[in-house]
Order: C-alpha cells, then structure tokens, then sequence
C-alpha cells in the first residue's frame, strides 16, 4: 500500500468510488477485518494507490473511472491533437495522469479557453453548430475596424462553400472586436476576416457557454466546478449528440407528404386505362379522327 498521499485515496473513498456501498458502509467493513489490501489486513486511514490491489471479502474491488472536464487557458504554439507525432501536442502540455482529449479545436497561432475530458459523450453536444453553444473570442486586426466590417461580419460570409450564421460582433477598440459563435468552422475567424481584407494579429476565446476564462494563466488549467457542469448539463440536456440524430428525427415528416397517394400504383388503374382505349366508344372517336386526316 502507497504512502504518497499526492497519487494515492483513502481506503473508504477507494471502495466506495467502485458503487459497492457507502463510505460509512467501507469504514464499517475496514472494521471488521473484511478488506485487504495486496493481501494484508487494513485499517481505517490506510491509501490505496494505482498499483494495489484492494479486495473486499475476497472479490476485487475496481473503482469507477472519475469523469473529467478540464478548462485550459491554451498558449500559442500548441497544438489542440493526441496525436504523438506532435511534439506541442495539448495533451503533453497538460500532462495530466488521466488519458484526455479536448473538446473541439483552437488553432496553433490562437490562444485562450479550451475544454479536455475523458467523457466522449459529451463532445458532439457541445460541438454542433445546431445546439447554439456559444463560444466567445476577442480578436485583434492589422487596420481599423469600420462599421461596415461589423455589420459584413454579423450577416454572414462565404468561406468553405457555405455562409457562416448570423453572430453577434460588437466593436471594442480601434482595431479590436469582440464576436460570438455557435458554429464551428475551420479557421473561421481568420477566414472571415481574410474575406473582408483584413488580417488576424490575435485572437484569444474567453468564453466557451457559461464558462469564463477568468483569472486563468496562460498555459494553466483547472477543473470545472460542479456548479459549472451542472449548468452545462442544463444546456445539454435536450442537444442532438451528432447531426445524424437530427436527420433521423426529420424522417417522419418526409414520409407524410402530399405526393405519397399519387405515388402509389394501382394494376386496376392499367386495366381500366387499357380498356376505355380499346372501348367500342374510344374505337369511334379514333376512326372518326383518322378519316378526319383521310379527307385532308
């Protein structure tokens, strides 16, 4: 059993982090002799670390891996991959025991609030463009910003063969602006700005939903509280996990359309077609209309 109290957990916490009872419950069963520890008897104030291994009547106990939601304030330079290839990869920079992965992208020269976590439901809800999830940036530009640069910026711009959506662009200094998206196209900032001829010096996120960078250094992070995680579950709560989901709830309205009884074939339709046309009636009109052509 470790003494390094930095990597290790009290006993009680251990076991009762795997769902197997409470922590009132494992102090109890402490007590009673009941939990071992690499094979050797317990006591309460005992730590369990990585490598022990810890049993309660004989049966492994396994806890439940923790979920995490890190916010990070990312430095210039780094890149947001797991990939290994990556010497300025986030995940080195974070160096975090727990495998994580972030949360969307902020591009290598763009710096400020990025999310990581190990929880791979959570990333697509907060990612979609659909569910309205704000993300906030304070961008620096090579010349002055005018009113029609604002109001371009707001409508809409054609980069990547679409329009970006509607955002909100708000003026800070005289070569700063403040904007705030829901999408979240690649480079898109820089490229709207490159449309209008205008050229990103800096550009920093402060804001990802209701979580603010604050007083985070660069290069430093935090997890979230539970407060914060709280309020995005709130906001995530009825958001479409991938844009698949939102396609298969858009089927049943396709199927029920004006078009569906004309679409269906009836062989009586054909019959009774080929009937009148061979009908002693139909017969008369037609010979009557040939002789018509005979006369001429």
């Amino acid at each position: 059993m470790s003494s390094n109290n930095q990597q290790t957990i009290n006993l009680n916490k251990y076991i009762s982090s795997s769902g197997i009872c409470s922590r009132r419950e494992a102090e109890r069963f402490i007590n009673e002799g009941r939990v071992t520890i690499n094979g050797k008897p317990t006591q309460l104030g005992n730590r369990v670390g990585k490598k022990d291994v810890v049993k309660l009547d004989g049966r492994l106990v396994t806890p439940k891996n923790k979920t995490l939601y890190i916010a990070l304030n990312k430095p210039v330079g780094i890149v947001s991959t797991t990939d290994g290839r990556e010497p300025n990869n986030i995940v080195k920079h974070i160096n975090h025991p727990e495998r994580l992965f972030p949360i969307g992208r902020l591009d290598k020269p763009s710096e400020g609030l990025i999310f990581l976590t190990n929880d791979g439901d959570i990333v697509n809800k907060i990612l979609r463009a659909g569910n309205n999830h704000e993300k906030e940036y304070f961008v620096s530009v090579n010349k002055s910003i005018t009113p029609n640069f604002i109001d371009k910026m707001s409508n809409g711009i054609p980069i990547l063969g679409t329009i970006t959506q509607k955002c909100k662009v708000e003026k800070v200094a005289d070569k700063i602006f403040k904007i705030i998206l829901t999408q979240g196209l690649n480079r898109q900032i820089r490229r709207m700005c490159e449309y209008l001829d205008y050229e990103v010096t800096k550009l920093k996120r402060t804001r990802i939903m209701n979580v603010t960078l604050g007083y985070l250094q660069t290069g430093d992070w935090r997890e979230l509280t539970e407060d914060e995680m709280k309020e995005i579950n709130n906001m995530i709560s009825t958001s479409s996990k991938t844009e698949e989901a939102s396609k298969i709830q858009e089927k049943p309205k396709k199927k029920i359309s004006k078009k569906k009884p004309v679409a269906a074939k009836n062989p009586f339709n054909k019959k009774s077609a080929t009937f009148r046309k061979s009908s002693p009636k139909n017969k008369r009109k037609n010979n009557s209309f040939s002789s018509k052509k005979k006369r001429r």
